[in-house]
């Protein structure tokens, strides 16, 4: 396992651009004075994409963590001063709406800032003309006004953090070329440049879209792609002669017309318009000019006039004024794009002390370079960044061509209104189980997720949905969804379905040192004889939840381990035996101990509902009876001519097995299974039922319903911790701790009107309020009514209490529910 390093480690960080700038300030307030920041160009202003970004903050958005990053930097850059000059210009922002879709989706976007402690308002056309006078206010439905919003002057931030730095040690040396990555022993250990080498402990890529060479010199994957951005400045207008301070340059909001995919921002007496309209254009990093030899800065290309044409005519649409001027000067700036949107944080498990803090936007930045320092310093940030860890991605994921094509598609859908449930087009599709045909075959409607293609239902079962008596659904709701699901779900619920569950990831511990290992990292107790199952949690050292798990011990050394992503797969790998060679990128075998990722080598599908075992029990000679093979319990066995390994779980409610076999075997699985399941009305059934029967049981998805920033009592987890069995991570920070001292808990709601759906990510309201946010949502078709878990503080959460969830603008009345909504008795899955 990497430890933290003692305060007198040395640090190098490679770029001087904004998220350099900030993280040499957070390292050296917090004692690592030892740093150095490397750049090429020359400072403060060095030509990446910090020199040329026109400084929007706009907070709000649906990931919680972006959204406190950027409400860190709004705080830090407001308070950060260069000549009496403020860092951050908090003019405010107004996102406009020309089309219904457009006004329906700042409703939603109201939502997430109240969700996320975040002011703003919805304003009618009239307000949002007062706000910018030039408007044509007859084609707008309204606006959405977030007061605290603003504009970051990221140079001048620079320099405010450079001389905070510089005055408690770091130094920042311009003019220095990286050529060159230092290491031993699976350590980095120093920067080589063309003006000489410099020894580190750490090295930090924050390079900007640079990233991807630096990366290649330290022999590390950087998933961004770089892509031209334009950006145009008017001629002088006379309607803003005289009206802004040339210090402060604005004084209206950034202005967001996303219809258009347009943004637009004064510069004094001056409109500063970008566009996100025109086609994608990739650079290649590797191929940037050196500042010397570029026309204005490497990260400023020369104006594509005819790419922003259809822009300046939707311009002066919006703002008639601007059909008396013209595009006075512009640019194409690069700046990064990755496969998903967000940035790429943390610590190369291949080199270690090596980091990257890389595709990370002004707005974001110095949220950013706190989480990092966090982490470098204490080990882990302070908030939950697992949708930013650099071991998200998966294998197939990190291909130059994939991250192309999802790069590029991010840059055209930045300011798209964009479902939840929304997959991306291409490159698809990429990842399928062995039972994919099958689907195909009986209709299966596909989404994405993690490059895998997953049924959220099928076709073949339409004829189940008719007659069932559904609410009616509004638009946004009903996309990617289908009553075909309700079907899916009563026939789990009444005879039995084949569920894929090959996406989740599985990973083999085996060796005479498993068994310790990973007692150490788990909560529960794993020492129980082969054959158990247990539900067990990964939590980091403050006891926050870094996943849950559940493990199959299938020999005395050898456990399979169900998991949720790659950085579960990571933390163990970090965490193994250290037999003082490096760890390896997929597995680790040291210490007694091996750690294996088997997930694309083999496949699962769940057999779930009440005639579960009728199915499956003529299929094998081994006795499937209750008494014989209880829950939570496994069994290698053969069900036909197929070797499985069967696991008495059920994540719906329902009385079954989780069948794993190899995926040379997978298809003919699914067809012994589907002959077999014939007489008993088996069907194929989808995520979108799957998601509605575990709500209805209350079991939690890590990563939406819990993550690193809550402890299992707040979670309703606790009984998967274990203190007796002895030391584990995590395990001292749990002392004192218990449902009874948890000041905030996850909670489950019902939906008081029948007909009423949310979907995920709403604000909770308690005494008209805002006291929380829904993290899981669905309509739970064996109840007759929507289900959310949400986050509330413990006052709130006691059932009976009555809430409201705002859903694009309505308040739909809840109610707290004692969980679990669905068979507490747990009878139907123990019989």
């Amino acid at each position: 396992m990497s430890r933290t390093p003692a305060p007198s480690s040395r640090v190098v960080v490679i770029g001087a651009g904004i998220v350099g700038c900030s993280l040499a300030d957070e390292l050296t307030a917090r004692g690592w004075t030892d740093v150095t920041v490397l750049e090429q160009g020359p400072l403060p202003a060095p030509g990446g994409s910090t020199s040329h970004a026109p400084g929007l903050v706009f907070q709000t958005g649906p990931s919680k963590t972006l959204t406190e990053f950027a409400a860190y930097t709004v705080q830090k850059f407001g308070s950060l001063d260069v000549d009496g000059l403020s860092c951050f210009h908090p003019v405010g922002g107004l996102e406009i709406a020309t089309t219904e879709a457009r006004w329906a989706d700042l409703h939603r976007k109201a939502g997430l800032a109240a969700s996320w402690g975040i002011r703003g308002e919805l304003i009618g056309p009239q307000q949002c003309k007062r706000l910018w006078p030039m408007l044509d206010e007859t084609t707008l439905y309204g606006g959405f006004h977030t007061p605290d919003d603003g504009l970051a002057r990221a140079v001048l931030a620079c320099r405010a953090q450079i001389a905070r730095a510089e005055r408690r040690g770091a130094r920042f040396l311009d003019r220095h070329t990286v050529t060159g990555i230092e290491r031993a022993d699976g350590r980095v250990t120093g920067v080589t440049t063309d003006r000489g080498t410099f020894p580190a402990d750490h090295v930090v890529s924050a390079a900007g879209f640079w990233g991807p060479v630096i990366g290649a010199m330290a022999g590390v994957d950087v998933p961004l792609l770089p892509l031209a951005h334009q950006y145009a400045t008017t001629a002088p207008l006379p309607e803003l002669a005289g009206v802004n301070d040339p210090r402060d340059e604005a004084s209206k909001p950034i202005l967001r017309f996303q219809d258009r995919d347009l943004y637009f921002r004064e510069h004094t007496d001056r409109i500063g318009i970008g566009s996100y309209a025109h086609r994608p254009m990739p650079v290649d990093p590797f191929t940037v000019a050196a500042f010397d030899d570029s026309p204005v800065m490497p990260s400023s290309l020369p104006f594509t006039a005819a790419d922003f044409a259809p822009s300046w005519q939707d311009s002066v649409g919006l703002l008639p004024a601007l059909g008396a001027s013209r595009v006075a000067e512009g640019f194409n700036g690069v700046f990064s794009f990755t496969p998903d949107g967000m940035p790429v944080l943390g610590e190369s498990r291949e080199l270690r002390g090596f980091w990257l803090a890389e595709a990370v936007w002004v707005t974001h930045s110095a949220g950013v370079a706190k989480a990092v320092a966090e982490w470098m310093t204490d080990g882990r940030p302070a908030i939950d960044i697992h949708e930013c860890d650099l071991y998200r991605f998966e294998d197939a994921q990190r291909s130059p061509a994939y991250i192309a094509d999802r790069g590029a598609q991010n840059f055209i859908e930045v300011y798209d209104v964009i479902h939840p449930l929304q997959p991306m087009e291409q490159p698809r599709p990429l990842r399928t189980s062995p039972f994919y045909p099958r689907q195909q075959e009986l209709g299966a409607y596909f989404l994405e997720g993690g490059g895998w293609e997953r049924p959220h239902w099928y076709e073949a079962n339409a004829p189940l949905a008719e007659g069932l008596r559904l609410p009616e659904r509004d638009a946004w709701s009903a996309r990617y969804w289908s009553p075909i699901a309700a079907a899916e779900a009563r026939a789990t619920r009444e005879k039995v379905a084949l569920y894929d569950m090959t996406p989740l990831r599985r990973l083999e511990v085996t060796g005479p040192g498993a068994l310790a290992f990973l007692q150490r990292m788990t909560s529960n107790n794993l020492a129980k004889k082969p054959g158990a199952v247990t539900y067990t949690l990964l939590l980091d050292e403050t006891g926050g939840i870094r996943s849950d798990l559940t493990v199959a011990r299938l020999a005395p050394d050898r456990f399979q381990v169900g998991a949720n992503s790659g950085a579960d797969l990571d933390w163990l790998l970090r965490h193994a035996p250290d037999d003082g060679g490096p760890s390896r990128s997929s597995e680790a075998e040291s210490g007694g101990v091996q750690v294996r990722d088997s997930t694309s080598g083999t496949c699962c599908v769940g057999v779930w509902g009440p005639l579960a075992r009728a199915l499956v029990q003529p299929l094998t000679r081994d006795d499937f009876s209750h008494q014989a093979f209880g829950y939570f319990r496994a069994k290698q066995t053969y069900l036909g001519h197929v070797p499985v390994t069967a696991m008495r779980l059920s994540y719906v409610g329902e009385l079954g097995w989780e069948l794993y076999t190899t995926a040379d075997l997978g298809l003919r699985l699914w067809d012994t299974l589907w002959e077999a399941g014939q007489e008993h009305g088996v069907i194929a059934a989808g995520r979108s039922a799957f998601n509605s029967l575990r709500l209805e049981k209350g079991y939690r998805a890590w990563g939406h319903d819990m993550t690193t920033e809550h402890n299992p009592y707040e979670a309703g987890v606790g009984f998967a911790v274990r203190p007796a069995k002895g030391d584990f991570v995590g395990r001292a920070a749990l002392e004192g701790r218990s449902e009874e001292t948890a000041s905030r808990r996850l909670t489950c709601l019902t939906l008081d009107d029948p007909a009423a759906v949310v979907l995920g990510k709403e604000p909770v309201l308690v005494d008209g309020t805002p006291a929380g946010y829904v993290t899981s949502a669905a309509y739970g078709y064996t109840l007759g009514r929507g289900i959310a878990y949400a986050w509330l503080p413990a006052a709130a959460a006691v059932p009976g209490t009555a809430v409201h969830i705002e859903y694009f603008g309505e308040k739909i009345p809840a109610t707290v529910a004692q969980e679990p909504l669905f068979d507490p008795q747990m009878e139907r899955i123990r019989r």
